[in-house]
C-alpha cells in the first residue's frame, strides 16, 4: 500500500483509537517500522498527528472534533458501556443525562425503564427517551449549542440547581493521568460542575480513546464520581486513584 492510501487510514485509525503505535501499524500495513515512522513524522509535519513514544496521538488543541464524527467513533464500545451503566439505574429513579454520544448511548439504554425522570441540558437525550411513555423528561433550558444539541450558559445552570437528582450519569472529552476530567467548553463545564453538585451519585461513561486527548478546561476529579464505566482497562496511575478514592471502575465489553 502505498503512502497516499496509508496516510487517510492511519488518521482513521488514530480517530477511532486516540493513539496508534508504530509496531501496531507495521504489522497491519505489511511494512517496516521505519516506513511507518517516516509516515507519521509527514503526519506530525502537516499538524495532522502528534509524535509520541513509540507511535503518536491525536494533536491535542482546544477545539474538540465534530459532533458527528465522535457520534461514530468506539459505536460498538459506547454500546457496551451504556448497558451496563443502566443496569446500575433503577426503575423509578431520577437521572440527569447531560451532553455527549456516550449519554446518548446510556439514553437509548434506558427506553425500558419504568416511572424514570430523566432530567437533560441534551436535546439529543430528550429527543430519544421520547419513545419511552414511562419516563417524565425535563430539559434543562439554555443557549442552544447548535452543533450537538446541547444547551450551555448560566440559565442551565439555575435550571439545574432547582434539583437533586438520585443519578448523574456524564461524559468528559478527555481524561488524565491524574485522574482530571477534562472539556473544551468552559459554558459546558459549569454546567457539568453544577450537574455533580447536584447528584446523589455520580457516573461517569467514557471510552478509551479519552485517555489519549487533552482538553484544556478541568471539570473535575474521579475523587468525585461513584462508578466509571470504560471499555478497557485503564492506564495504571488512574488504576492506583481510583482505588484511593474508592472510585468504583467498571470495564465494559
Amino acid at each position: 500500500m502505498s503512502q497516499t492510501f496509508r496516510h487517510p487510514e492511519i488518521l482513521e485509525i488514530a480517530r477511532n483509537e486516540g493513539k496508534v503505535t508504530v509496531e501496531g501499524l507495521a504489522e497491519r500495513f505489511g511494512v517496516t517500522v521505519q516506513t511507518i515512522r517516516r509516515d507519521l513524522t509527514d503526519l506530525a509535519e502537516a499538524g495532522r498527528l502528534e509524535r509520541v513514544h513509540g507511535g503518536a496521538v491525536m494533536p491535542s488543541g482546544v477545539s474538540n472534533i465534530g459532533y458527528e464524527e465522535r457520534r461514530g467513533l468506539n459505536e460498538t464500545a459506547k454500546q457496551a458501556m451504556a448497558q451496563v451503566c443502566a443496569r446500575e439505574i433503577p426503575d423509578g429513579a431520577s437521572v440527569f443525562l447531560n451532553i455527549g454520544t456516550s449519554t446518548e448511548a446510556v439514553a437509548r439504554a434506558l427506553l425500558s425503564h419504568r416511572d424514570l425522570m430523566v432530567i437533560t441540558n441534551n436535546i439529543n437525550v430528550a429527543n430519544i427517551l421520547v419513545a419511552n411513555t414511562e419516563c417524565e423528561i425535563v430539559v434543562a433550558g439554555g443557549v442552544l449549542r447548535r452543533s450537538d444539541g446541547g444547551l450551555i450558559g448560566n440559565l442551565t445552570t439555575r435550571v439545574i440547581e432547582q434539583f437533586k437528582f438520585d443519578y448523574a450519569v456524564i461524559g468528559c472529552s478527555a481524561l488524565d493521568n491524574d485522574g482530571d476530567l477534562l472539556d473544551f467548553d468552559v459554558q459546558e463545564v459549569h454546567v457539568s460542575q453544577s450537574i455533580i453538585a447536584r447528584a446523589r451519585r455520580t457516573f461517569l461513561v467514557a471510552d478509551h480513546s479519552k485517555f489519549h486527548r487533552m482538553a484544556p478546561a478541568r471539570i473535575g476529579s474521579l475523587a468525585e464520581v461513584d462508578m466509571f464505566f470504560t471499555d478497557r482497562p485503564v492506564p495504571v496511575p488512574v488504576a492506583e486513584r481510583l482505588k484511593e478514592w474508592e472510585t468504583v471502575c467498571r470495564v465494559c465489553g
